[in-house]
């Protein structure tokens, strides 16, 4: 079996299956909180590097792996009750302990988790095996001693005893997970409640986060494979950098999905950039790549330069928590469904404006490597899915070795703009 994929998931599901076997009964619950955002200035910078640390912790937390709250899963209102929830997921950086959150941002009613497990090592939250996560709520676990390596998948297990819903889902993930109960196991390649796995580290430099749409979330990407380009990346870093890919098929720059029954768009970049990327543990590097679909998408956007402010409104946010910004290019897209020649030029003026210098701390231009020499609106026929919007493996690997790996791990600088 190829590395990246490994033994460790046949291994962590067979064990996590006799773990939950003997389940242990459910316990008082907590009320959880969320991760509150520190304040800017010098010392707050410094307590985001490693934001809702449990008192009792040590060490270095840095994110290796996170998979973006969407949207409430459809047809989840009584949740998945007595239902036993396999996430599989794939680290970046390794380490001695693990922490990981919780969330039912999407939640109309309490979301009780009696077990959690890490590989099938037993997950407590204040100490208590069970916890009870408010409705629009997130928690952070208590740390748990267990081996995390580096490129290799992870199991977490859930178990939820009682009816509640909707399940905050990230679907198309690209990666095979597990639901089970008394009458069998299925696969599923949507990531529930689990957005956030840390690890204690204190060798790493620190997380690069990219937010991002489709493109980052690796839609075309086959799955499995670990080849979106954020996974390129981590593996150019030598995994000594955690990588949190925050990428949402759908994700607009500026404008919230108002439909979430596809699981598709969720809230908008401005609006969860505190959230996905400020608050992620040990962040010290943002790529943004959003905007694409802000062109592309009904309602259309039709002022580049409102895109432009946009992008540069988080480059200040992240400055103002000292984090370095890489920005990306907007991508060629003739061919796709929703191409006209006049959001190609609001494409292209955003470009424009990028390549300028004016926007981000420094940028990598997507649009100039993928896009077809003799048909410049239009991606690269070898790196195409097939639909003339999204990559194949090959130009998701185009894309993240072209990201300048002395770029992102350059020391945050302040805003010179």
């Amino acid at each position: 079996m190829p590395r990246r994929q490994g033994y460790a998931l046949l291994i962590a599901l067979v064990a996590g299956t006799a773990a939950l076997a003997a389940a242990i009964a459910f316990g008082t619950s907590l009320v959880a909180a969320e991760r509150r955002t520190p304040a800017a200035g010098p010392a707050a910078q410094a307590a985001a590097r490693n934001p809702a640390a449990p008192a009792n912790s040590t060490g270095t937390w840095v994110v290796t792996w996170t998979g973006a709250p969407v949207s409430g899963e459809p047809d989840t209102a009584h949740g998945f009750p007595g239902r036993t929830i396999r996430n599989t997921v794939h680290t970046s950086v390794g380490g001695d302990a693990a922490r990981i959150t919780l969330s039912n941002l999407f939640g109309a009613t309490p979301l009780v988790v009696e077990q959690a497990t890490v590989n099938t090592r037993p997950v407590t939250f204040r100490g208590l095996p069970a916890v009870t996560v408010a409705a629009g709520r997130q928690i952070v676990s208590d740390p748990v001693t267990v081996p995390v390596a580096p490129d290799a998948d992870l199991v977490v297990t859930l178990r939820t005893p009682h009816a509640g819903g909707p399940v905050t889902h990230h679907p198309y993930a690209h990666q095979t997970s597990y639901l089970a109960d008394t009458d069998g196991t299925w696969r599923t390649t949507t990531w529930r409640y689990l957005t956030a796995v840390d690890v204690r580290n204190d060798t790493s430099p620190g997380a690069v986060v990219v937010i991002g749409d489709s493109l980052t979330a690796g839609s075309g990407s086959t799955t499995d494979a670990n080849s979106r380009w954020p996974d390129v990346l981590s593996d150019r870093l030598d995994h000594r950098y955690g990588i949190a890919n925050q990428g949402i098929a759908g994700n607009r720059l500026l404008r919230d999905s108002p439909d979430g029954r596809n699981g598709r768009g969720g809230p908008a970049g401005i609006h969860r950039f505190e959230r996905d990327v400020l608050d992620v543990a040990g962040a010290r590097t943002v790529i943004i790549a959003l905007g694409i679909n802000d062109v592309q998408q009904t309602p259309q956007e039709p002022d580049a330069q409102r895109i432009v402010d946009g992008l540069r409104s988080l480059t200040e946010r992240a400055h103002a928590r000292g984090l370095r910004v890489v920005g990306a290019t907007l991508t060629p897209f003739e061919g796709f469904a929703t191409w006209t020649p006049e959001r190609n030029a609001v494409r292209l003026a955003v470009n424009e404006r990028i390549r300028s210098g004016r926007v981000f701390d420094d940028f990598v231009d997507f649009d100039r490597a993928v896009r077809d020499p003799y048909a410049p609106n239009r991606i690269l026929p070898a790196y195409d899915s097939g639909d003339h919007l999204h990559f194949n493996d090959t130009g998701y690997r185009t894309l993240g070795r072209l990201v300048d790996t002395a770029g992102v791990t350059e020391a945050p600088t302040s805003d010179t703009f």
